[in-house]
């Protein structure tokens, strides 16, 4: 089981999602504003953060990027905005998962569920290569967390480096939506937009397009494979 913070202003759902999460047997932890959340996150080692984005001190969009300048805890948005350039830029900056309200309980436990086998898989079970790998001028070192093109450092998010890696690890092969899913979020189903969204931040940091690709191509219909350029 996880110990979890639930961030939430609103005391109806806070109320609930405390009491679903404490009859799951999780440890629950609660408060109302995103400066209580920040002290919380300093001070005591959570498993997962469910984070409300309209707090009443601070957007939680902010409150995001601040949890991520100290900590890398797993973080679920919990969020009645749907606007997906808003989405889009919440993975950017950090989350790990959202949820649009209203969200059912047993969709929580599942995006729940499939964070913490990440989280926990990438501490302990899964651990990564320990070769560096090179794809024509890419170098990915999983074991260091780090990526370069061409010898320059590329600033990727936890995220897109798992992506890169893992392709990066089968080159050229053709990879389908459902395994990078199922490898690369732990999740055995989910919308391919997640996984377009993080490939059009790839290419952009890898100096290329969809319409133009270098290293990242796409096989419509069929998967996604890393190879150098010809």
């Amino acid at each position: 089981m996880a110990s979890v913070l639930v961030v939430e202003d609103d005391q109806f759902v806070r109320s609930a999602l405390i009491r679903h999460l404490t009859e799951a047997s999780h440890t629950v932890r609660s408060v109302g504003t995103a400066l209580e959340a920040l002290r919380e996150v300093a001070h005591v080692g959570f498993d997962v953060v469910i984070l409300d984005l309209g707090l009443p001190d601070l957007d939680g969009a902010e409150a995001l990027k601040m949890l991520r300048g100290i900590t890398d805890v797993p973080v679920i948005i919990a969020t009645a905005r749907d606007d997906e350039a808003e989405i889009v830029r919440l993975l950017n900056d950090g989350a790990d998962d959202y949820l649009t309200k209203p969200f059912s309980v047993e969709h929580l436990s599942a995006r729940m569920a499939a964070v913490l086998r990440r989280s926990r898989g990438a501490a302990a079970g899964g651990e990564p290569p320990s070769r560096v790998l090179q794809v024509g001028g890419l170098s990915i070192d999983p074991l260091r967390r780090q990526a370069e093109l061409d010898g320059t450092p590329l600033d990727l998010t936890r995220r897109e480096f798992d992506l890169l890696a893992f392709l990066a690890g089968r080159p050229g092969v053709v990879v389908p939506r459902r395994e990078l899913l199922a490898e690369v979020w732990q999740q055995s189903y989910g919308d391919d937009q997640t996984i377009d969204v993080h490939l059009s931040w790839l290419r952009r940091k890898l100096g290329e397009t969809a319409a133009q690709p270098r290293y990242l191509h796409t096989l419509r219909g069929v998967g996604v494979k890393l190879e150098p350029p010809l």
